[in-house]
């Protein structure tokens, strides 16, 4: 399917608490914090973009620096219902173009492979894919003309099924780990992150993409 996705991204200097101190050794430095924030986002975004089903990306952030670094390649809309990720997920949702199919994808997958993203979009049906413990979701898809109807956050796996999305099976490392921990980038860096991601030597000794 031709898809259109939508990616919230938070403000980098909120987003990512969990990882706050990941790529200066423990430090917590705020700006390199947010470099590495940034990073996983755009390393997403950019996996994203390489998929040739996805046909637009829109992106809802607040976050200036984040926007000016993605002049050019996506649509950027403020978050102006500020109601937090399910609100932004439909607000952007109404910006996609008509016609596509709409996904909601997470901003934190820098292991991300086209390949996988692509895999995941050949089906019709309304989707989701879950994260690497099977409870949250990563990826939601709704063929054009449906409804979106995100159901992020605790437990979103279970609340995707009860809307009546099926869940996309196969492997798909990648798309499935989301970062949150430094355990989780420790283990997306095994899988192979992003060059931005990678830049950070958050990853050292590990392989990336190119």
């Amino acid at each position: 399917m031709r898809a259109g996705l939508v990616v919230p991204v938070k403000g980098l200097d909120r987003g990512k608490s969990r990882l706050r101190g990941a790529a200066d050794g423990g430090v917590g430095d705020p700006a390199r914090h947010a470099e590495l924030a940034l990073a996983l986002a755009l390393d997403t975004i950019d996996a994203a973009l390489a998929a040739p089903s996805v046909a637009e990306i829109v992106v809802v952030t607040d976050d200036e620096r984040v926007a000016a670094a993605l002049t050019g390649t996506v649509r950027v809309v403020r978050d102006e219902p500020a109601g937090g990720l399910n609100a932004a997920y439909r607000h952007g949702a109404a910006a996609l173009s008509a016609g596509l199919a709409r996904g909601a994808l997470q901003a934190d997958l820098p292991a991300l492979k086209p390949e996988e993203l692509e895999a995941a979009l050949a089906g019709h049906a309304r989707a989701f894919v879950a994260d690497a413990a099977g409870t949250g979701t990563t990826l939601l898809l709704s063929p054009a003309g449906t409804p979106l109807d995100p159901r992020f956050g605790p437990g979103s796996a279970a609340a995707h099924v009860a809307s009546g999305a099926v869940p996309v099976g196969g492997g798909l490392p990648g798309l499935r780990r989301d970062v949150d921990t430094e355990t989780d980038l420790r283990e997306a860096c095994a899988l192979g992150v992003g060059r931005r991601t990678a830049a950070l030597l958050v990853c050292a000794g590990t392989p990336h993409i190119a």
